[in-house]
């Protein structure tokens, strides 16, 4: 199979999409495709003239262009398969008070929030209290997160650069045990117990450097937990309409 292997991007998240694809690359390789790599960052124009010839389009890129939709939603146009989620699940996704929303209408818990969009950041005070959580509406790999305990620390944070422009999301802090559990091929995976070594959160460094974070899977947790963990992870699945 001849296969465009999407990796790259613009956002802050590029490095990690790159890195990734080369594993990826060096998947496919293995497995007999013919894999060629396209950054839509160096040449976006060109997407639609690169997909000519190829059969399948691998998409490995972190939050916008490749987590929102976007590409999605031309190469659905175009008629080029890919993998993971639609256009429109992608959307409700990446937008955390979207999904949200569409959480508590589905009757799964969240902790309690407020939206912040761009324009009212300056003057905005929360309404909730502290301690809370200010993380960019868009995006992923915790970049732009801070865990905010009161007033100075807040605005220190609104004045940093990588901020500016940026919708928020703010929530209330919940001090525990991270888990996470995926779904995949409509199946709920084993919960996994995340445990970084440094640090206050599951941060950029904790996810990526080598050694930074034990991840233990499957979580030793009661089965009577992992049940309810999957049952919220496959509801909130559905919720958002993904494919896996």
């Amino acid at each position: 199979m001849n296969i465009l292997l999407i990796a790259g991007g613009w956002s802050g998240e590029r490095e990690v999409a790159l890195s990734g694809a080369r594993q990826i690359e060096k998947g496919l390789t293995a497995l007999g495709h013919s894999v060629t790599l396209f950054d839509p960052a160096r040449d976006l124009r060109g997407l639609y003239a690169a997909t000519q010839g190829h059969d399948f389009a691998f998409i490995n890129l972190h939050g916008s262009p490749g987590e929102d939709g976007l590409i999605q939603c031309l190469l659905e146009r175009i008629g080029m398969p890919f993998q993971g989620s639609d256009a429109r699940g992608s959307l409700l996704a990446l937008n955390k008070a979207v999904a949200k929303q569409i959480f508590e209408a589905a009757g799964l818990a969240t902790p309690q929030w407020e939206f912040v969009p761009a324009c009212h950041v300056n003057e905005w005070r929360p309404l909730l209290s502290f301690p809370i959580v200010v993380k960019p509406n868009n995006g992923g790999s915790s970049l732009g997160v801070g865990i905010i305990g009161c007033e100075e620390e807040l605005d220190a944070y609104l004045a940093a650069p990588e901020i500016a422009g940026q919708d928020l999301l703010a929530e209330v802090l919940i001090r525990g045990q991270e888990l996470t559990c995926g779904v995949l091929e409509g199946q709920t995976l084993p919960p996994i117990l995340i445990r970084p070594k440094r640090g206050e959160f599951f941060d950029y460094d904790s996810k990526y450097l080598p050694g930074a974070t034990e991840e233990i899977c499957p979580a030793p947790v009661s089965d009577e937990l992992t049940a309810r963990l999957q049952s919220m992870a496959r509801a909130a699945h559905d919720a958002l309409g993904l494919s896996d």
